[in-house]
């Protein structure tokens, strides 16, 4: 995988960090409350006096980490991007290193899948807001950025190990393309019912195996 590290790190949107474990636990029940909140009744209906009565915390305890609802939206997104990409990263270093290239995309995009819907947050937010807020896009483009670096070393990685030879750019614009076009599937089926969702799990799988056999056979 390609180093995670050249992508540099978001500046943290909490007010003050918080450093013993009564107040990391507090941090902890807000960020949940917002989670299950944005989901629930969407991001724009809800506040940050919602917020705290639902995490059991007083509102100024609240301020004290967090300025506004956008900061607690802030800290919510980078840390899904962060589990992401850790939860990716384990998988192709661990159990998805062995796997051939067709049961490594199966793997990841099932993954990927299961993270979404372990963490409805994370497309309830960006699906909700994403494109009217520029902070958040911008932390998302990030996100992208650092998977598409990843994947484009694995691929480079891949090819090589199946005889065929990509060079550094058409490996990072393979991962371009996988990382927009999968993504967005995922997230829109992460956002729907059985059958479809997993309908639409199914087609992100074989259109990311069908897209890189066609790209490898003809390297």
């Amino acid at each position: 995988m390609a180093d995670a590290s050249a992508t540099p790190a978001e500046p943290s949107p909490l007010r003050r960090q918080p450093r013993q474990a009564r107040s990391q636990e507090r941090v902890r029940r807000i960020l949940a409350a917002a989670e299950e909140l944005f989901v629930s009744g969407g991001v724009g209906s809800t506040t940050t006096n919602a917020i705290a009565a639902k995490a059991g915390v007083p509102i100024g305890s609240l301020y004290q980490f967090f300025p506004d609802k956008g900061a607690i939206l802030r800290r919510l997104a980078q840390g899904y991007g962060e589990q992401l990409h850790e939860a990716l990263a384990a998988f192709a270093g661990g159990e998805g290193a062995a796997l051939p290239l067709e049961a490594y995309i199966t793997g990841t995009v099932a993954l990927t899948d299961r993270f979404f819907r372990d963490h409805p947050g994370y497309p309830a937010i960006f699906m909700d807001v994403q494109a009217t807020t520029a902070e958040l896009l911008a932390i998302e483009e990030e996100a992208d950025a650092r998977l598409i670096a990843d994947w484009s070393g694995t691929l480079l990685e891949r090819a090589a190990a199946e005889g065929a030879t990509l060079s550094a750019e058409d490996g990072r614009l393979i991962a371009y393309v996988l990382v927009k076009t999968i993504g967005n599937l995922l997230w829109l089926a992460a956002t729907q019912e059985p059958p479809l969702g997993t309908q639409l799990v199914r087609e992100a799988s074989e259109l990311a195996i069908a897209y890189l056999r066609r790209r490898l056979a003809a390297a």
